[in-house]
């Protein structure tokens, strides 16, 4: 017999929650999908000591001590990564944002860090979804698409189809943040500068797409001038430089080839113009969004540029993306791109990540590789690697136990560590349905006066 979901999830957390938080757990007979060297492991154990991952791996005892926890066959995996999210820094959209400025005198400074929200609703929703890290992002100017449900950041921080998430030709820094309840969320910051190119980018820059290219290059001329010239520039006897100090100093490490720049760009000939300006200035860039990436795929490749992207995402919702197609993750990987998956959303729907992977599969990327574009991929692209990303010792231990196959929308999570500390199976949504579930229970006073 099947139980009710909530009791299921109810019962898990009373079982499991407790034994997690030991010292050295081990969680034996599972499924491992470790998305590291070790690779698929039909029937294994994961030990965790400290909050780190001490051992994975076939034929594994679990040391003596250890709380133990039988996987009865369920699948574990790392934690998920999310990438280009909002995570921590919006609760409800039309009330405002942490993730973008509308000042035309602060752009590359803006740092999310300083923001960031550990008790943000949104998080156990995310959480629950497998999610234990995120990329949070800087939302850069762009142009609206046509009201799409799945757009109520953009309609919050773009004006509705406006340009207004920012006046800047840089929207800002981003972060890395972990999911845990009570926990630190900082995990590294200024990971990477983000900008809009192609419609969004011309409009900031004064409406045309070779004018913002043009400014770039200038900004990042002033940024090596400034570089080389900082006692001119204190003593203002260097020329007038179009940026403000805070946003070249935030800018020199993009300059110098340590902090990649996010290229928030579609449209095929915009990717290409992004290559050619990431050549030419001899940084390192990411393309976000990317729906038309599949067309300049060997490129992409050759140039060894990662790709950001929703899989879901096959329709013409601006001119920008006539070629958009489910097909897009599975011909990248089939060119050897690397690539991370986005969720639906920024915030609200981003725990629909793991169903978005289970969309890329099914239009023709690896599983392999859709669980790398989850985990490890995105662990990679923003320096976090050593970290999180992948089931192997020595990394922190945020790990979720499925009742099967993530990717189907049916499995649950049975267990999810964050650092080794087991992490509540609820959010705000359930604890509300649960407690207006049942119409006989008696409401507050509020609710009868």
């Amino acid at each position: 017999m099947i139980r009710p979901l909530a009791l299921f999830a109810a019962a898990a957390a009373l079982a499991l929650a407790p034994a997690a938080q030991a010292a050295t757990v081990a969680i034996v007979n599972a499924h491992i999908l470790t998305a590291g060297p070790a690779g698929e492991i039909a029937s294994g154990t994961v030990v965790v000591r400290d909050g780190k991952v001490a051992a994975v791996g076939a034929g594994l005892a679990a040391p003596a001590g250890a709380q133990v926890i039988d996987a009865k066959g369920g699948v574990v995996t790392p934690g998920f990564v999310a990438a280009d999210s909002a995570l921590g820094a919006i609760d409800i959209a039309a009330l405002g944002n942490d993730v973008s400025v509308r000042s035309p005198d602060l752009g590359a400074a803006f740092d999310v860090q300083y923001a960031l929200n550990p008790d943000s609703v949104v998080i156990p929703v995310a959480r629950l979804g497998g999610i234990t890290s995120a990329v949070v992002t800087p939302i850069p100017a762009r142009p609206g698409r046509g009201g799409d449900e799945d757009d109520e950041v953009d309609d919050a921080t773009a004006g509705g189809g406006s340009f207004e998430a920012s006046h800047a030709l840089f929207a800002g820094q981003a972060a890395v943040i972990q999911l845990g309840h009570g926990q630190e969320p900082l995990v590294r910051a200024k990971v990477a500068m983000v900008s809009p190119f192609g419609e969004a980018g011309a409009a900031v820059a004064g409406g045309a797409r070779g004018a913002e290219i043009v400014l770039i290059k200038q900004a990042l001329g002033d940024v090596r001038d400034y570089m080389k010239n900082r006692a001119a520039y204190e003593r203002a006897g260097l020329r007038e430089l179009a940026l403000s100090r805070a946003d070249l100093e935030a800018l020199i490490p993009v300059v110098e080839g340590r902090m990649p720049l996010i290229a928030v760009v579609d449209r095929a000939s915009d990717i290409r113009a992004v290559l050619k300006l990431a050549r030419e200035e001899k940084i390192k860039v990411i393309l976000s969004g990317a729906a038309e990436a599949w067309r300049e795929a060997p490129e992409i490749a050759a140039a060894g540029v990662p790709v950001l992207l929703r899989p879901i995402t096959d329709r013409p919702e601006t001119m920008e993306m006539l070629g958009a197609t489910l097909e897009n993750a599975a011909r990248l990987e089939k060119a050897g791109v690397t690539v991370a998956l986005e969720g639906s959303n920024g915030a609200h729907r981003i725990h629909e990540l793991r169903y978005n992977a289970g969309i890329a599969v099914a239009n023709g990327m690896s599983p392999a590789g859709a669980l790398a574009a989850i985990t490890e991929n995105p662990a990679k692209i923003f320096g976090v690697a050593d970290r999180v990303g992948s089931l192997e010792p020595g990394k922190d231990a945020d790990l979720v136990l499925w009742t099967g196959d993530p990717f189907e929308p049916l499995s649950q999570p049975q267990l999810i560590l964050v650092r080794g500390q087991a992490q509540p199976l609820t959010s705000r949504q359930i604890e509300l349905r649960d407690r207006y579930m049942d119409l006989k229970r008696p409401y507050p006073p509020a609710y009868t006066h």
